[in-house]
């Protein structure tokens, strides 16, 4: 509350201003920024709908929905660029070696799922391109990540890492069966034939189920993640899930689990001069380097022959 009453800028933009007390024309002050917040944070964390703060904080539904809307644009402006911002150089050593240290998984980046969250005021005109039956599967949603953008676009550092003796010059993420054979992607294999096969799936299954703890974790905190969202618009769900994340990161560095303070300074990106056509053939490059399926054959064989080399320390 303190960083949001404090901002300045000129002009202050609207969402910040809205928890600033004001006076109408009869002299009478607003609500004050402790019950704005405070509804914000209850439809968070308790998933109360708008209507169901009047009688507790005498506020209007109105006031309680733009308060949690206006909430999440300002803890977006305040705090995204340090806990929702793209790894450095230096968060993607400490993944390697994090990842290495725990599974026994050199190179990795972490793993990647889908988490689907059910629109209830999805407009009819949508419904079909949102609300079908499978339509927004994990396949589906890859497509229309911008996951990999800062790599297509050369705006990610190479960060190379060695398995059983071979050279790799970016990491992956573990994946299960239904995502695409991607040089990004790990995944185990649908039917083992030998013992270091199935020992490698069992550690990958295992090392992947950090995604869905992560999600277990936000849903349970955040129970606003856990019914149909009541928004109308895409860009307000959106926010939502990013606030939700920003202050779940929060909450762990005051846990303790701070990431170190030289972690906050985000590189500048090296932005080239190139023109149009060398952008474009430089991301069909990049393109085809992602969706690589030797790379990720490789990746797997030297991986199982590594887990199965560390299997009497893991």
């Amino acid at each position: 509350m303190n960083d949001i009453l404090s901002y300045s800028a000129n002009p202050l933009p609207y969402y910040f201003r809205w928890f600033h007390r004001r006076q109408d024309s009869r002299g009478k002050w607003s609500i004050s920024p402790h019950l704005k917040m405070t509804a914000a944070l209850r439809q968070l964390a308790y998933g109360y709908t708008p209507d169901a703060l009047d009688e507790y904080l005498q506020m209007s539904e109105r006031v309680a929905r733009e308060s949690l809307h206006n909430f999440c644009r300002c803890i977006i402006d305040l705090y995204a660029n340090v806990y929702l911002r793209e790894p450095t150089l230096h968060d993607i050593h400490r993944l390697y070696d994090g990842h290495e240290r725990i599974h026994g998984f050199p190179g990795m980046l972490g793993s990647i799922d889908c988490m689907h969250w059910a629109w209830a005021k999805c407009p009819v005109a949508w419904r079909g391109q949102y609300m079908r039956a499978g339509l927004n599967n994990d396949i589906n949603v890859l497509n229309t990540s911008d996951l990999f953008n800062s790599m297509l676009n050369e705006e990610m550092p190479d960060v190379p890492y060695e398995i059983n003796g071979v050279h790799y010059s970016r990491g992956y993420y573990l994946a299960d069966g239904i995502y695409p054979t991607w040089a990004a992607f790990v995944k185990g294999f649908s039917s083992a034939v030998d013992e270091k096969r199935t020992y490698f799936t069992k550690k990958q299954a295992s090392a992947r189920k950090d995604v869905e703890r992560t999600f277990g974790i936000l849903q349970s905190r955040w129970h606003i993640l856990q019914q149909p969202v009541r928004a109308y618009e895409v860009n307000i769900m959106r926010q939502l899930m990013y606030t939700c994340i920003v202050i779940h990161n929060i909450i762990i560095e005051d846990n303790g689990y701070n990431l170190a303070e030289n972690d906050w300074v985000v590189e500048p990106v090296q932005h080239i001069q190139r023109t149009w056509i060398d952008r474009c053939d430089a991301r069909a490059r990049r393109t085809g380097e992602l969706r690589d399926r030797e790379v990720h054959e490789g990746i797997r064989s030297d991986l199982v022959e590594h887990l199965w080399d560390l299997r009497d320390d893991l």
